[in-house]
């Protein structure tokens, strides 16, 4: 008890005062400069808020943030719309279905579980308006990306290969072939657009004719190894890719990686906010995802599901109850909890 010791010694130092200190008159110190102090670090005033720096120009980064496809879109969409307008043509046959009392229409797409082939399509179509309305300020072309130089075919590549902007369907066979071959899911095509515009972003390039397959091959091959548990080896690409050997694959694998330096995260805010804006791009351009009547054994399926989920938070909604309510003015909240599988 009397000791001076104590076993409860806390850690992080802390500025001690002997018993004279208060007796001391206070002796202001002469400031001193960084470079005096050796210590060349910002000062907080001076340093400006990163988050809100990159919130703009990083949508792979922040959900919070509009994603470059969607915002290079809307130029094309408006021009669509006002010409139909201006011609008065009517957008076409009526396609959209709608749900009724004795009918209810349902796509098979959802956050957790896309449509492949529609997927595919929209993030083709996302390409092809990066491509298509990409800057022209001159921007840096990289060398691992130029398919003159890397060329992904031994056949030659024609001189003006740089000047021609190829088509959605062009860029819709490229990615499904090697999504098909590689038996990639989904998910993975949601994935591959964002550390597509992450490239971007980060390596302040853009994407044109001359490095749209190296770059697409690129994104494919890093999306499939993180994303999927079992992952498509470069080897596996050389079958795919004929003409390719596996060293141009691990050294386009290892610059794409360094561009991004490193960032390979992709959190479930980012995935479901490019999701929905895929979803959005297919809306505008009159790519809709199919819509099938709900049938019997899907609406079994769904009521399941819904029995389940409510079993799970049963327990949950009790707690919520607050137990200063009289009982005869109690009333139960209802949960609708959402089934997006």
């Amino acid at each position: 008890m009397g000791n001076t010791t104590s076993c409860c010694v806390s850690s992080s130092p802390k500025l001690r005062r002997n018993a004279h200190s208060r007796l001391e008159s206070y002796r202001p110190e002469a400031e001193l400069s960084r470079d005096d102090t050796g210590c060349n670090l910002q000062h907080i005033s001076d340093r400006e808020n990163i988050d809100d720096l990159n919130m703009e120009f990083n949508p792979s980064d922040h959900p919070r943030a509009s994603t470059i496809f969607l915002s290079k879109s809307q130029t094309d969409v408006r021009e669509k719309r006002k010409s139909l307008y201006i011609n008065h043509h009517p957008p076409g046959q009526l396609r959209r279905k709608y749900s009724s009392c004795s009918t209810i229409f349902l796509d098979d797409s959802t956050v957790s579980q896309p449509n492949l082939k529609y997927t595919i399509k929209c993030v083709a179509l996302a390409i092809y308006y990066h491509i298509k309305n990409r800057d022209t300020d001159g921007r840096m072309l990289l060398d691992i990306f130029d398919e003159n130089l890397h060329p992904l075919s031994k056949t030659e590549v024609p001189p003006d290969y740089d000047k021609h902007d190829p088509e959605q369907k062009q860029i819709y066979r490229f990615v499904r072939t090697l999504f098909s071959a590689a038996q990639l899911t989904a998910e993975c095509a949601i994935v591959t657009l964002v550390y597509l515009e992450r490239l971007l972003t980060y390596a302040e390039i853009d994407i044109c004719p001359a490095n749209w397959k190296r770059i697409v091959l690129g994104a494919i091959l890093l999306a499939s190894k993180v994303w999927d548990d079992q992952a498509v080896w470069n080897v596996d690409y050389c079958q795919i890719l004929k003409d390719i050997t596996v060293e141009d694959m691990n050294e386009l694998e290892r610059q794409f990686l360094e561009l991004l330096q490193f960032n390979i995260n992709v959190p479930s805010s980012v995935y479901a906010k490019y999701y929905f804006d895929l979803r959005s791009l297919a809306e505008a351009n009159n790519l809709s995802f199919p819509l099938e009547p709900l049938s019997r054994d899907r609406a079994y399926k769904l009521e399941a599901i819904s029995r389940l989920c409510e079993d799970k938070y049963k327990d949950f909604r009790k707690s919520a109850k607050k137990r200063s309510v009289s009982a005869d003015n109690l009333t139960v909240v209802r949960w609708s909890p959402a089934i997006i599988s």
